[in-house]
């Protein structure tokens, strides 16, 4: 195989879940890869949909698995839906049903939230509804959401995902789940913001100066992970770790770049 592409690669960005670890019990080779990087040359960040954590809550946990991190090596879906309301509904207020690290998140990007940190409001003139992957879920949240969407909302999500996995093969429900509920309900269909999003690399390569062609997006998911590389035009690297199966990988009609069976081998490709 060859790995040239790869190694011109400047900027990496890696999914967490199912790619460099699986709840708490991190891959062979992911921390030691990690380390590598910057002698190697490159740089990374860890790219996640996931918006039940903030991205200070990320810091911490990458720590705690002992990967190197610093606030600069974190973006997520919840940082990028701030951003996207602060560029496209500046002003608007705004239903949130996420957890209270995602509800802290769009705070700090000021954004005008009509509920509290648990979903409580009396408010009824909502401009957006923000769905996210909530781990905090309550059918209160679920109740207010599709009230407002019946009432001419714009339907927000962080992140398409259908599920998040988890160890010993089980799943959590993610925030595709939830909005397809939403959407059943309600007849309104969500803007997702997260990846397969172009605009989560496009915002990534204009931070940091450096070209799509020359990032390189990792991780286990067809659907957002290599599709948000292809969509933006980088460089797309499947790992077998997490949610895709060899058989879902050989069928898939698009093919990433390369196909790995862990981040042990993309290690031993940039040697």
């Amino acid at each position: 195989m060859n790995f040239d592409k790869l190694r011109n690669c400047e900027l990496f960005l890696f999914d967490m879940d199912g790619t460099l670890y699986l709840g708490d019990e991190v891959y062979d080779g992911a921390v030691a890869l990690m380390e590598d990087l910057p002698r190697l040359g490159k740089k990374y960040i860890y790219l996640t949909n996931n918006s039940s954590r903030a991205g200070t809550d990320y810091i911490t946990r990458l720590r705690r698995l002992g990967f190197p991190c610093e606030a600069e090596n974190v973006f997520t879906s919840g940082m990028a839906t701030g951003l996207y309301l602060n560029q496209h509904h500046p002003g608007a207020k705004v239903y949130l049903a996420g957890t209270r690290a995602f509800y802290r998140e769009l705070v700090s990007y000021g954004v005008d939230l009509v509920n509290d940190d648990a979903g409580h409001t009396e408010a009824f003139d909502v401009d957006v509804v923000v769905q996210g992957f909530d781990t905090e879920l309550v059918y209160e949240k679920l109740d207010r959401a599709v009230h407002y969407l019946r009432r001419g909302s714009v339907f927000i999500a962080a992140n398409p995902d259908w599920v998040c996995p988890m160890p010993a093969g089980e799943v959590l429900p993610d925030c595709g789940s939830i909005c397809a509920l939403l959407t059943a309900s309600s007849g309104v269909k969500p803007t997702f913001i997260g990846k397969p999003n172009r605009n989560m690399i496009d915002v990534i390569s204009t931070m940091t100066g450096i070209p799509n062609e020359r990032i390189c997006a990792v991780g286990d998911r067809l659907y957002t992970d290599i599709a948000v590389a292809q969509n933006a035009g980088a460089v797309s690297v499947l790992v077998l770790s997490g949610e895709t199966t060899p058989e879902m990988a050989a069928a898939a009609e698009r093919q990433p770049d390369y196909t790995l069976p862990s981040v042990k081998e993309l290690h031993d490709a940039l040697r």
